[in-house]
C-alpha cells in the first residue's frame, strides 16, 4: 500500500461498515463515549505507524468540572494511531457534538498543511462513509493546532479536499487546562465542504455521520505528545 492510501486510511479512521443507532428522540443527547465511566466500549484501534497509548485515567483536575474524574489519556511517541467508533447520527435530530479537551504540550514548528507537519497533539472527527465509492467518504477533523490560529482551515496534505480541518483551538490557547467544546456539526459541513445550493440538497449531502474518531498523532514529526478526551455526545443544542 502506498504512502497517499495509507494516508486516506489515516484520516478516514472509522468510516463505516454497520450502521449501529436508530431513531431517537430530539431531546435525548446522543452519547458517543462514556469515557467519565470507564468504557470503551464500541471503539476500535487503528494503528498507522506504531501505537499512540489509549487508556482510562484520573483526569488533571485543574479546571476540571466537579464530578469528571475519568477520562481518556493519550500519549504518542513517534507514532500514530486512532480510536474510531461506528455510528449513525442524524445531524437534523442532534446537529451539535460536544465534548473536552486538554493537551500537555503543543507540537512546535510545524507547518500542519505539509506532509510533514500533518500531527496533531489532539484531534477529533466525524466521518461521511462513501461506501463503495471511496472517492465521496468526507472526514471533518476538529483540531487543536499547535501552530495555527483558532479558526483556521485547510485541506489535508494527504488527501486534499476528502479531509476538511478545522483549528477549534490554537497556538494562542494555553496547555495544560480543560476546554469545553461545542460545534454544530452540520453547519461546519456545509461551510467547509460546500453548500449544495439548497435545504433539500444540503441534507441529501450532509444529514447522516457514519462514524467518530479520535487521535493523538506524531509520526511525521518524530515528536511526542499527551492528550486528555472527556466524554463526547450529540445534541439537539
Amino acid at each position: 500500500m502506498n504512502m497517499v492510501s495509507k494516508r486516506l486510511i489515516k484520516v478516514l479512521v472509522g468510516s463505516c461498515l454497520l450502521l449501529t443507532c436508530g431513531a431517537m428522540s430530539l431531546a435525548q443527547p446522543l452519547l458517543v463515549a462514556e469515557f467519565s465511566k470507564g468504557q470503551l466500549a464500541g471503539w476500535q484501534e487503528k494503528s498507522f505507524a506504531g501505537a499512540t497509548t489509549y487508556k482510562i485515567m484520573l483526569a488533571p483536575q485543574e479546571g476540571r468540572a466537579e464530578g469528571e474524574l475519568t477520562v481518556l489519556s493519550a500519549h504518542s511517541d513517534n507514532s500514530a494511531s486512532g480510536l474510531g467508533k461506528e455510528i449513525s447520527i442524524d445531524l437534523m435530530q442532534t446537529p451539535y457534538i460536544n465534548w473536552s479537551w486538554r493537551i500537555e504540550n503543543n507540537l512546535k514548528n510545524l507547518d500542519e498543511t505539509s506532509k510533514d507537519g500533518d500531527d496533531y497533539a489532539a484531534r477529533l472527527y466525524v466521518v461521511k462513509d462513501g461506501g463503495w465509492r471511496i472517492w465521496q467518504t468526507r472526514a471533518l477533523n476538529y483540531v487543536w493546532s499547535s501552530n495555527q490560529r483558532a479558526g483556521s482551515r485547510w485541506d489535508n496534505a494527504f488527501v486534499g479536499a476528502n479531509a476538511k480541518m478545522l483549528a477549534v483551538r490554537g497556538v494562542e490557547h494555553p496547555v495544560q487546562q480543560w476546554f469545553q467544546e461545542k460545534r454544530n456539526v452540520y453547519e461546519d459541513l456545509i461551510a467547509l465542504f460546500g453548500d449544495k445550493g439548497s435545504a433539500e440538497a444540503n441534507q441529501q449531502a450532509y444529514r447522516y455521520l457514519d462514524a467518530v474518531a479520535l487521535m493523538t498523532d506524531t509520526d511525521n514529526s518524530a515528536g511526542m505528545a499527551t492528550a486528555f478526551y472527556g466524554d463526547i455526545y450529540f445534541s439537539e443544542h
